[in-house]
């Protein structure tokens, strides 16, 4: 139920929703951008998100797809804009020019140019799916050459064509004047795009992510190398482009540079569709929590707000368009626990930390922040239960359907929940299905199986065995 004050806020929000033609000042190139997914339940309309992304100080943004009323909410508004072009539709729009030609008609034309739409990125991390390597890798080059014609066609010759990728399409990455993309992609797939780049004069999108190399080894990366807090004893030299490091962010983009030269294009451009640190995460995942995800995001702006740019040690100067991950915290991710929380902002639109993005503020300006808690890997046992709540709980069919899958996998997964088994009772759906998530995630979370079950699911420090009914748990 709303309480008073809410009820005299929700004219306003309302108002927000329907006019979303919000006159707005242009930034500077310095200001970083923000990824807005909308993978979450009850989120702020378009028009109020898009006042959100003001009040952060972005200075761009990058959606996933042409979401028609967000294009509408971010006409006038001079945030520059980058529309992601589906995965799923790359080979028709390689295949056949006319469908290419079709589709900007129908998802830039309406919009452009009050929208102020500067990169479409066609694909998200395609290369990073080996299962894509016969019906899409191929198509991936001649879609963005059907684009980028019919752009040309219409005249339109300040929107730049590009992709993202994941650091996975390096083959190595370390030391940075070792970067190499992977053999199954630099010659069919990547050779062909940077010639594309090149001769357009566009970027190369890459996702870095500090947070997945660290936590992925904690031993052997220091935390404050990969925050930009690490002092001069921890600096980094490359023993093969004799550069210093002082941050792992550096190293990564370093990495894809060398492995652009190695192919003969080494001044395409760069740019980082996505980078950020995550708030909160499973109890099984190091590091993610609101004092790591501030510091991280914080010294981000401050040195991509520098002037004159910083660069990277390869490149020194180079000023790159980078975008925040993300708007929110984005509740119907699957994954672990992280994939639902890399928001600056919870869902219903309050900071989960502060940060300003145009890079104006101080940092010693900013309160104390919460003491991280699990910098540390957690050591004790862990459970999976049903943790939806009496919302989700009355949805029979979902729940039922999260217990017959779990129920399904392995090696008497559920026996212990049928008739005359030691958990059978209680005999109600949310108790059958507690055991059955946890047996299966038990089995399973070795091979890289969540504790999700399409958010019906979370972690739990706390044994949930009663009687003679024993939940299983494997010590981290």
């Amino acid at each position: 139920m709303l309480r008073h004050r809410e009820m005299a806020l929700l004219p306003l929000l309302l108002l927000l929703c329907f006019f979303s033609s919000l006159a707005a000042k242009g930034g500077s190139f310095a200001r970083l951008g923000i990824n807005y997914g909308t993978l979450g339940d009850d989120l702020p309309c378009a028009a109020r998100s898009v006042a959100l992304l003001r009040s952060l100080g972005a200075g761009a943004v990058k959606i996933y797809d042409a979401n028609p009323a967000i294009l509408r909410a971010l006409a006038g508004t001079r945030l520059r804009v980058s529309i992601m072009v589906p995965n799923d539709i790359i080979p028709s729009l390689g295949n056949n020019a006319s469908l290419a030609d079709a589709w900007v008609a129908a998802y830039l034309t309406p919009f452009y140019p009050a929208v102020r739409v500067r990169y479409l990125l066609v694909g998200n991390e395609i290369l990073s799916y080996t299962s894509l390597a016969n019906s899409t890798w191929p198509f991936l080059v001649p879609a963005m050459v059907n684009i980028h014609r019919a752009l040309i066609a219409r005249s339109i010759r300040d929107v730049k064509i590009s992709s993202t990728f994941a650091m996975d399409a390096l083959g190595t990455s370390f030391p940075p004047s070792a970067g190499a993309f992977r053999s199954d992609i630099a010659q069919p797939v990547i050779r062909p795009l940077l010639r594309f780049l090149h001769k357009t004069r566009s970027y190369y999108f890459v996702d870095a992510y500090p947070y997945l190399a660290w936590a992925s080894s904690p031993s052997s990366i220091r935390l404050d190398y990969a925050l930009f807090t690490a002092n001069s004893s921890f600096n980094y030299l490359d023993p093969g482009s004799k550069l210093t490091y002082t941050n792992l962010l550096d190293q990564m983009l370093d990495a894809v540079a060398a492995a652009m030269g190695r192919l003969g294009f080494g001044d395409v451009r760069m740019a980082v569709a996505e980078t950020g640190w995550p708030n909160a995460g499973d109890l099984d995942q190091i590091g993610a929590n609101v004092h790591n995800a501030a510091t991280y995001n914080r010294n981000l702006v401050q040195r991509m707000a520098a002037r004159p740019a910083a660069g990277t040690p390869a490149r020194p100067g180079a000023v790159m368009p980078v975008f925040i991950f993300s708007l929110y915290n984005e509740n119907r991710k699957p994954g672990p626990g992280t994939e639902r929380h890399w928001g600056l902002l919870y869902p219903h639109g309050k900071m989960a930390y502060e940060v300003d993005l145009s890079g104006r503020r101080p940092l010693a300006s900013y309160a104390p922040l919460p003491p991280p808690e699990n910098n540390e890997p957690y050591k004790g046992r862990i459970w999976c239960v049903f943790g939806g709540g009496r919302r989700a709980a009355s949805n029979v069919t979902a729940v039922g359907a999260a217990l017959a899958y779990a129920c399904g996998q392995g090696n008497g997964t559920c026996d212990a929940i049928r008739r005359g088994g030691p958990c059978h009772k209680p005999n109600t759906l949310v108790s059958h299905a507690t055991y059955a998530f946890n047996s299966y995630w038990q089995q399973f979370r070795r091979a890289g199986a969540t504790c999700f079950f399409d958010g019906l699911a979370l972690q739990t420090k706390t044994d949930p065995s009663y009687g003679s009914c024993k939940y299983p748990s494997l010590a981290n």
